[in-house]
């Protein structure tokens, strides 16, 4: 699992990579959030030299791999599937076959897009009803009682007090980091204009996220975004 595409590229791909160093037989499974396309060129490089490769991105969080409850969303041939199905379910709970080569990918882009989309929308909710006066906790269990619970609200609240197990009870640290979100956006954008597909939340999204990493706050959990609303509040 690797950061971005470049370094999947690089260690591949280059002269000392490990397609090249790989003995005979070696199965890959990448398990690194990238573009589909980037995907399908290493893909076919290493079927170049005889050995298959099967894009499997995750979701669950931190706190899912050390659960052993993670979700692989897996882009390979059905045959490629199978063989490999047995290894990541020693890693996660749910190993799910979304089709060839790269719609692993696909998955977890869609997934993240959505992801990044509802924390932004949990954090607005949640900081307009501390500026009215309501409690954080009370409203946090609220919405979790109601149709406004997901993910963001529940398992990982932005709001301190909410959740002891969140990222919000110790300062936003661990978790997944705000300049991680910020670069699966960027994938999900890009995806998009390639497939001539709107995405006006995901892109607004991108961009308050892109006002943490100016902001210095790149590298808390994603949920600190509701810092930005409490910046407004007290300004």
């Amino acid at each position: 699992m690797l950061p971005a595409a470049q370094h999947v590229r690089a260690v591949y791909l280059g002269d000392d990579g490990v397609l090249a160093g790989a003995r005979p037989g070696a199965t890959f499974v990448d398990c690194s959030t990238i573009d589909p396309d980037t995907v399908r060129a290493v893909a076919d490089a290493a079927a170049q030299r005889d050995f298959p490769l099967a894009d499997a991105p995750v979701s669950g969080g931190t706190g899912g791999a050390q659960a052993g409850t993670l979700t692989f969303m897996v882009g390979a041939p059905a045959a490629l599937f199978e063989r490999i199905r047995p290894v990541l379910l020693d890693m996660g709970r749910n190993v799910v076959h979304c089709g060839g080569t790269g719609t692993g990918q696909i998955a977890k882009i869609c997934n993240n897009l959505l992801l990044g989309i509802s924390m932004m929308g949990v954090s607005e909710a949640m900081a307009l009803g501390a500026a009215l006066g309501i409690d954080p906790a009370v409203l946090a269990g609220i919405i979790n009682t109601s149709t406004g619970r997901c993910w963001s609200s529940e398992t990982c609240n932005p709001y301190p007090g909410v959740n002891d197990a969140a990222p919000a009870a110790r300062g936003y640290s661990g978790g997944f980091a705000a300049n991680l979100m910020l670069k699966d956006l960027g994938l999900a954008t890009e995806a998009a204009r390639s497939a001539r597909q709107p995405v006006w939340m995901g892109a607004l999204a991108q961009q308050l996220y892109q006002s943490m990493s100016q902001q210095g706050l790149g590298t808390l959990d994603f949920s600190a975004c509701v810092k930005l609303y409490e910046a407004r509040t007290s300004a």
